[in-house]
């Protein structure tokens, strides 16, 4: 089970800030103004070997302090609900304001665990100001500076024994069902596609995009098949995302992609793959997820020619390449066409997802290949890999032991996945790699 950390906070107080050092890269716009982040960004945090998701949730300026307050609490009391653990930033420089109280007693109301994050502690003096915060109540706080990041290691250290999260048990699931994640862009027709699956209306279908506002888990058990489907809120771009309801829809449809084993990456025919699409499919490959691609509405593409199946697929792989080993299937939710065979194709992508690959078989296909075409020597030293394993995680990942893991290259490493999915089927499911001083 995935978990999600929101970041909280009055504008200005270093959200965005600590946001990026947490992430380790400069997504979130930074700027001494107050206001600037006016959209939502995710990113994901691994500490001491935990995953969790991080949403940096940006406070609007209306000119209106009572607009302002009234939008800054709907961000609150969102981030709330849909996290598992909220970090409340506030600023020592500045102190206790009265916004700050109100936030402190939203999050003491709703029984949330959070943390307090006193930021911008850059002096004896400072750090010994922070204590003052401790009056909203809030159990555990830290003292730390995101522009320098002291303190952001036992700040991570206090968020994942609060998430109470085993690394080794962290990605087993009790649940053995698989579970499919319907996503893509809103108006791709994901909701009509599982109500033409289930054969019954259980989700709302409107031709408004953004109609659903929630994800919805329905399990199907016919035709010799037994998993979770998951219906999602329509991922937008994240400056088009202006409600808060959407803003909350967005979050679950993050979840979903996170606790699912496949996701269904729906794509509307009569738009073809937007730059979107590819961001949603960034999104599910970084969370190491197995992929069935949906071009959804193939009915209504008109003069189709021989070749435009064909021309279509090439122009998807182009645009998700290097990762372009994924099926790519033509339906159409209206006119039920293919629907069964992209079950099929996604039950397939769970075994795939889910295969064990002996170790000896592994070094008996692949040492005999890495010694005819080793990697290339690096300042005259030789790389010998020795000895490979697969890991037990729920994605494919496998450790190559040689004794200078810190001289292979991409291309090398892409090599050896190009050999493992030319003998064994991964198709739709990322692998993952890692070189390990033997």
């Amino acid at each position: 089970m995935n978990n999600i950390v929101a970041i909280i906070g009055r504008p200005n107080v270093g959200k965005s800030t600590l946001f990026n050092r947490l992430t380790g890269r400069r997504q979130a716009i930074v700027d001494e103004y107050s206001g600037v982040t006016r959209d939502r960004h995710y990113g994901k945090v691994n500490w001491n070997g935990v995953d969790f998701s991080i949403v940096d949730t940006g406070g609007y300026i209306n000119n209106s302090d009572d607009v302002f307050e009234a939008e800054i609490r709907k961000q609150v009391l969102i981030a709330i609900e849909e996290s598992d653990l909220i970090f409340f930033v506030v600023d020592v420089r500045v102190g206790i304001t009265d916004l700050d109280e109100h936030m402190a007693e939203i999050i003491r109301k709703k029984g949330k665990k959070a943390i307090v994050v006193v930021n911008k502690v850059d002096t004896s003096k400072e750090f010994y100001e922070a204590d003052i915060f401790y009056a909203f109540g809030i159990e555990t706080l830290h003292k730390i500076s995101s522009i320098n990041g002291s303190g952001t290691g036992d700040l991570l250290d206090d968020a994942v024994a609060l998430l109470n999260v085993n690394p080794q048990l962290e990605e087993e699931d009790e649940e053995t069902i698989p579970r499919i994640a319907v996503v893509g862009r809103p108006n791709a027709g994901k909701s009509s596609f599982i109500n033409a699956l289930i054969g019954e209306e259980r989700n709302i279908v409107t031709p408004i995009s953004g109609t659903t506002r929630d994800t919805i888990n329905t399990r199907f058990s016919k035709f010799d098949f037994d998993f979770y489907i998951v219906d999602t809120a329509g991922i937008r771009k994240k400056n088009k995302v202006h409600e808060d309801l959407e803003f909350y829809s967005v979050m679950r449809a993050f979840r979903a992609v996170e606790n699912s084993d496949v996701c269904l990456l729906m794509i509307d025919a009569t738009l073809g793959i937007e730059t979107q699409d590819v961001n949603i499919f960034g999104t599910i490959q970084r969370n190491k997820k197995g992929t069935v691609i949906l071009v959804n509405k193939w009915d209504l593409v008109e003069n189709k020619e021989t070749n435009t199946i064909k021309e279509y697929t090439k122009a998807i792989k182009e645009r998700i390449a290097p990762n372009d080993d994924v099926p790519i299937i033509f339906t159409s939710a209206l006119t039920k066409q293919r629907l069964h065979k992209v079950i099929e194709v996604a039950l397939q992508v769970y075994q795939n997802k889910t295969q064990r690959i002996k170790t000896s078989e592994l070094n008996n296909l692949l040492l005999p290949i890495i010694e005819n075409f080793p990697p290339p020597s690096v300042k005259g030293k030789f790389i010998r890999i020795k000895y490979i394993t697969q890991l037990p995680t729920p994605t494919p990942s496998f450790t190559f032991h040689c004794n200078l893991p810190q001289y292979v290259k991409d291309p090398y490493r892409r090599f050896l996945e190009n050999k493992l999915r030319s003998y064994y089927n991964f198709t739709g499911v990322p692998i993952r790699i890692y070189f390990r001083q033997k």
